[in-house]
């Protein structure tokens, strides 16, 4: 029996649906100021491609992907600067805001899996393809990662 296509909706409605998410990805990764650069890379890059796609499904781990690897790429020609702490009103922070500060000091890959994981609750599955690997790699970066933050947090 043939599996049903899920069919692409239009990109506006794809951007209007994926944007605050993949915005505060990018900005957990690389801090307001880049991750606005970076965003829009990402919708550049996906509005390139776009038209290319064969199927509706997946579109949100293709969205995390594009972000992860231009996120990548931010942080291969930049220079680590890290962002002064902002002071302010508190606003409601959703549970994946909790990690920033947690998260902050994991090596990329480990950062990605687990506030993809713990954050936006992904599958591994589609953690694995949104960083370019398989949900095994991405179960392990994930679990390294909470491995790394219990061991700095028991000291």
């Amino acid at each position: 029996m043939m599996e049903a296509v899920a069919q692409i909706p239009p990109f506006e409605r794809f951007y209007e649906e994926r944007r605050d998410e993949i915005f505060g990805y990018l900005k957990r990764l690389l801090g307001r100021e880049a991750a606005e650069d970076a965003f829009q890379e990402t919708f550049l890059r996906a509005l390139r491609a776009y038209d290319r796609l064969e199927h509706g499904r997946h579109l949100r781990a293709w969205a995390f992907t594009i972000a992860t690897r231009v996120a990548v790429d931010e942080r291969r020609r930049a220079v680590p600067v890290r962002e002064p702490v902002e002071v302010g009103a508190r606003d409601a922070r959703p549970a994946y805001a909790e990690l920033e500060h947690l998260a902050g000091e994991l090596p990329p890959t480990e950062r990605a899996a687990v506030v993809l994981r713990y954050g936006y609750d992904l599958s591994y599955d589609d953690i694995g393809a949104a960083l370019g690997s398989s949900a095994d790699a991405a179960r392990q970066a994930a679990s390294s990662g909470v491995r790394r933050l219990r061991r700095r947090h028991e000291t």
